[in-house]
């Protein structure tokens, strides 16, 4: 009975918090995005509008020499920048504006696909929607309301802040010619060989004689090849530059 009614109630309980988005994308391939939340998104915004207030600030100073012409480019240079800032950094720069770029963010389709001109123009041009009725309100609870983390111009717009992937790098090998081991490794011992070739430049040569020993055990190699022997069969595993 206790089975039972713990069973029950485990299949009541809610499901995990889990902030991945994912897509599938034309090919049948789940793609994995990681949406950014209210706070890192926050701290983009403000990145990009000191920036903005910095070029406006050197550029009106420029202009103010100008007298009332420069009043007149001044205000359309406000216009231009208030709105077309966002717009041109997000299609041109991969749906990164600075701000994002410092806080490792980028803007893309609900379908993980680089965001357009329509789709920027619409999510940016909601953006005072947002601010209503002061400093983000609405643009907050959204936010903190849907899965995604949306305010509502990328509801509209159907856009994604999430983080961007980093991308990934070869890791450091000792030197040492590929081999190939005597017979099949399990993924395990892959990993584990692999594991050893790249922390061996953290370890004292003692560590990595009694590491390279216990891991060569099964190769039957002398325990003093056993770190060459490892160092070669990772590089044999990861394959050619």
């Amino acid at each position: 009975m206790l089975e039972t009614a713990a069973l029950q109630r485990k299949a009541t309980l809610s499901p995990p918090l889990d902030t991945r988005y994912q897509v599938e994308t034309p090919e049948g391939i789940d793609l994995p995005l990681r949406p950014a939340g209210l706070m890192v998104r926050a701290l983009a915004f403000a990145i990009d509008l000191a920036l903005r207030g910095v070029v406006l600030g050197v550029l009106f100073i420029a202009l103010s020499m100008l007298g009332k012409l420069g009043m007149g480019l001044g205000s359309l240079l406000i216009f231009a920048v208030s709105w077309w800032y966002m717009v041109l950094f997000e299609v041109l720069n991969q749906g990164r504006s600075p701000g994002k770029q410092w806080m490792g963010l980028r803007v893309v389709q609900d379908d993980g696909t680089p965001i357009g001109w329509s789709a920027s123009l619409l999510r940016n041009l909601l953006r005072f929607v947002d601010l209503l009725p002061f400093v983000y309100f609405l643009g907050a609870i959204s936010c903190l309301q849907t899965a995604g983390f949306k305010r509502l111009g990328d509801i509209a717009a159907g856009t994604l802040v999430i983080y961007r992937e980093q991308p990934l790098t070869r890791p450091q090998l000792p030197p040492a010619p590929p081999r190939h081991p005597a017979f099949a490794l399990t993924l395990t011992e892959q990993r584990a060989i692999l594991g050893f070739a790249e922390r061996q430049s953290e370890l004292s040569d003692a560590r990595v004689n009694e590491l390279a020993a216990i891991l060569a055990q099964p190769l039957k190699v002398p325990a003093s090849q056993a770190a060459a022997e490892l160092n070669g069969i990772a590089h044999g595993l990861l394959g050619p530059t």
